[in-house]
């Protein structure tokens, strides 16, 4: 596997993978990787001739009171680990190279990122829009792959490509779960034992209102109940328990459509989101 840092260096090797016509499946992530991230990466081995990931900490997409400064970097053991999964290069460029005029966010995400996340963390799919658009730029993909534990992060990626009309397939790829329940996350490394065992409450917050709601129950009362479990769990703030158009991610009240659970809520220091498909009968 190759290491690139530089711009003109990665245009150069990613053009000789496409020399012969061969496909890129691209799999983009902020290091501190876990076994979520290594599926992304056997999923874009199916999907294409060669594989290129990414590590980049984007700062565009942190608030003010978040934890940039603190996110786990440790690229050699993350090189190792792509490298061991069959990735071809990685593309590790520092903050002048994806920022040269200063990191602020230029591309305004669409719809998909109102509310939910859009409204807890303003700006954040702003910044992710950008630093997306400009890695797809880059390397070039015919398809890239993101983890559906990010849902409302994938539909703002979508629209964003719909919207440019920049020619890659996006494909998301199931969330991948420790044996507790709880969904692979980079933060979770930041959760004491003690929390780490009250977080556990969350998906099955979830999929008890998930199975709820599936069987004919009353939505907002589902919501309510999950969201009470959380509180008692010690989650606090609760940012939002909801249920939306898998889609569109429109609010819905009512199970008539394919449609999303989604959480997101702190335990101590960590924030952790979550979601579930709840589908009608």
């Amino acid at each position: 596997m190759q290491i690139i840092r530089d711009a003109d260096a990665l245009r150069r090797e990613i053009d000789a993978l496409k020399a012969d016509g061969g496909s890129i499946a691209f799999v983009p992530t902020m290091g501190a990787l876990h076994d979520g991230h290594l599926a992304l990466v056997a999923e874009a081995r199916l999907r294409a001739d060669h594989v290129v990931a990414s590590i980049f900490v984007n700062p565009t997409q942190f608030g003010a009171n978040e934890d940039l400064s603190v996110y786990p970097r440790r690229e050699a053991a993350d090189a190792a680990l792509l490298d061991a999964a069959g990735v071809a290069i990685l593309w590790a460029p520092d903050v002048e190279t994806m920022y040269p005029d200063g990191p602020a966010a230029t591309i305004r995400a669409g719809a998909a990122a109102q509310g939910l996340d859009g409204d807890s963390r303003p700006g954040h799919f702003d910044g992710v829009a950008t630093i997306v658009a400009r890695l797809f730029d880059q390397v070039r993909p015919d398809v890239a792959l993101f983890g559906e534990k990010d849902y409302q992060q994938l539909a703002v990626i979508r629209e964003l490509v719909r919207g440019r009309s920049i020619p890659v397939e996006i494909v998301g790829v199931p969330t991948q779960r420790d044996a507790d329940g709880l969904a692979l996350s980079s933060r979770n490394a930041y959760l004491s034992e003690e929390e780490r065992t009250a977080a556990r409450t969350l998906p099955r917050a979830l999929g008890e209102a998930a199975a709820a709601i599936e069987a004919g129950g009353d939505v907002a009362e589902a919501l309510e109940k999950a969201r009470a479990r959380l509180e008692g769990a010690g989650f606090d703030p609760i940012d939002y328990v909801a249920l939306h158009d898998a889609e569109t991610l429109a609010p819905m009240n009512v199970l008539d459509r394919p449609a999303r659970l989604l959480a997101a809520a702190r335990m101590g220091r960590t924030r952790l989101i979550d979601n579930l498909p709840v589908n009608p009968a």
